[in-house]
């Protein structure tokens, strides 16, 4: 008895450890259970909807704070079209976050659509929400109350007007304000100055003008013999070198006296002898007063002044009148001189400019750049398609939005007869391969039979992106196209869609046989169900602005789906 007690006791403690250890492994088993656990719910506001109108699809996550959560995006809705993609709305509860991710959701086509199940990554794990019924009815329209009319026919929409005027109009003022500068400056006949109006009398009555200022200098009333006999001997000194003698200025008395006692005896000029001495006694009394500080009366000044008066007259009168010729030559001289004038002020005019002309343009090099600016004033093709007015347009079923400088016209795609019943395409473009610029979209449609994708196992993925990018590749090379490299990487639209993307170089055909030219090309190409749709973009490598074109065009770009039928 007591070693059955023994072994009892034993198998009791046995069990006890065999106990501990299970819960022990089950409060683990727990505990990691509780530290993974995640829930995933959807709803829908609305399962009755008129076509156009939006509903609001919910994804409710709810998981604890290790996990990383990836929602669905893009199209992965179809047959309903994702319009609105809301950001995820979090909340924390205890040690659990509540994450809630909406979409906006439509369809334009009535019937019983159902929305797909929706996979949802939580850390390394899938999860899939349940898929929900969606009943689209149609927008019931009276005829009896609603008239029907014809389709409006096309009117001409006026261009937009841009901003080239704003430019144009400083232009304009610029240019007006340094024409007007120039001509206050340059061309416009100034207001002579005393000094200038006194210059054009002629030497006669400018003598006679100086006399009268002489007088009213006041040097007799102060006594001023000096500056009185000097101006005095210069007004006749003055007056004797415009007309009888051109150095009368520069010569002594005696030489002066000389010349006028020669120019007499040689019958150049009818002056008496009394006129010469009168000339010579005011003309020595006045180096006398300047050089030997002599003071004559105030009295002998004022005769010496009406001396001068007379003899300015006796000069005049002696000067002979002049011949036709002479006048003839004076007035070719006038002449001459104004045509001097006239150039020297279209010289002035010539030379200011060119030289703002040349600032300006220099100024707009180092602020642009050298081609910019030869490209502006001579013209570039490709910089006109890239500052004119860009048009946003839909294209093809289902639609591709993109933006271009042109509007892409419909294109005809060569099908061969056997191709016909099993592919559609639609085709629209801009240019061609041999081209500064070429934009081209093209929608290719397979008609399978439905559901075979689905049976193959196929689904999205029956056409492969990288044989519809050889094929193209292959129909350029036998265009002429030659050394051609390519690169190819995933691509995602600015709207969430993924597809391919490949860029390179080539050699492409120009208009002349044999030669090519070096050119860039883009390839877009998505796919969706049975659907290929590719944006094809090739321009010259040297072109500037078709890099900034392609690229702006490639940032407009955004895919819709195709709803299902």
């Amino acid at each position: 008895m007591i070693n059955d007690f023994k072994f009892l006791n034993t198998n009791k403690k046995q069990d006890r450890e065999t106990v501990a250890s299970f819960w022990f492994s089950t409060l683990v088993l727990c505990l990691v259970t509780l530290s993974s656990f995640s829930q995933v719910t959807s709803t829908i506001d609305s399962t009755s909807i008129r076509i156009g109108e939006q509903i609001t699809y919910k994804i409710e996550v709810e998981t604890d704070t290790t996990a990383t959560v990836v929602f669905p995006e893009g199209q992965t809705f179809l047959p309903l079209e994702m319009i609105e993609s809301y950001k995820i709305d979090t909340t924390k509860h205890d040690a659990k976050y509540n994450l809630i991710k909406k979409y906006g959701l439509t369809q334009f086509d009535s019937g019983a659509h159902v929305i797909p199940r929706q996979k949802i990554i939580i850390g390394n794990k899938p999860f899939f929400t349940d898929s929900l019924k969606v009943e689209v009815k149609n927008v019931a329209i009276d005829t009896t109350k609603q008239g029907l009319y014809d389709i409006k026919p096309i009117i001409q929409v006026e261009k937009s007007v841009g901003d080239w005027w704003k430019y144009l109009l400083l232009a304009i003022v610029l240019v007006a304000l340094v024409a007007f500068l120039l001509y206050w400056f340059i061309w416009r006949k100034k207001p002579l100055t005393e000094e200038e109006e006194i210059a054009l009398l002629p030497p006669y009555d400018r003598a006679k003008l100086a006399l009268k200022k002489l007088d009213e200098s006041g040097y007799l009333k102060n006594a001023e013999m000096k500056e009185y006999y000097s101006e005095l001997t210069f007004i006749i000194r003055k007056y004797l070198d415009e007309k009888v003698y051109d150095r009368a200025l520069e010569s002594t008395t005696d030489e002066l006296v000389n010349r006028l006692n020669l120019l007499k005896e040689g019958n150049q000029i009818e002056l008496s002898k009394e006129d010469i001495r009168n000339i010579e006694t005011i003309l020595k009394r006045a180096d006398l007063v300047k050089f030997a500080k002599s003071a004559p009366d105030i009295a002998l000044a004022e005769i010496d002044r009406k001396t001068i008066d007379i003899e300015i007259d006796q000069v005049k009168e002696a000067l002979p009148e002049p011949t036709e010729e002479e006048k003839l030559l004076d007035q070719q001289y006038k002449e001459e001189q104004e045509k001097k004038q006239k150039r020297k002020k279209v010289m002035l005019t010539v030379a200011i400019a060119v030289f703002l002309l040349f600032a300006t343009l220099t100024g707009f090099i180092i602020k642009y750049g050298f081609s910019y600016v030869k490209d502006t004033i001579i013209g570039h093709e490709s910089k006109e398609l890239l500052e004119g007015n860009w048009v946003t347009s839909e294209y093809g079923y289902p639609p591709i939005t993109i933006t271009t400088p042109k509007v892409l016209k419909r294109m005809n795609a060569s099908i061969p007869d056997e191709m016909k019943d099993k592919i559609k395409i639609s085709m629209f473009g801009y240019g061609s391969l041999i081209e500064h610029l070429n934009v081209a979209v093209a929608t290719t449609s397979l008609n399978t039979p439905q559901g075979q994708g689905q049976e193959d196992g196929q689904g999205e993925n029956q056409i492969d992106l990288n044989q519809a990018v050889d094929a193209s590749i292959e129909k350029w090379e036998s265009s002429g196209a030659q050394n051609i490299i390519l690169n190819k990487v995933k691509f995602t639209t600015p709207n969430g869609a993924e597809g391919l993307k490949t860029s390179g170089t080539g050699d492409f055909p120009t208009l002349i046989e044999g030669q090519t030219n070096e050119g860039k090309f883009t390839i877009l190409s998505f796919t969706t169900q049975n659907i290929l749709q590719q944006i094809i973009l090739t321009w010259k490598s040297n072109d500037v602005y078709a890099d900034q074109i392609t690229e702006r065009i490639i940032n407009s770009l955004e895919l819709k789906p195709k709803e299902e039928e």
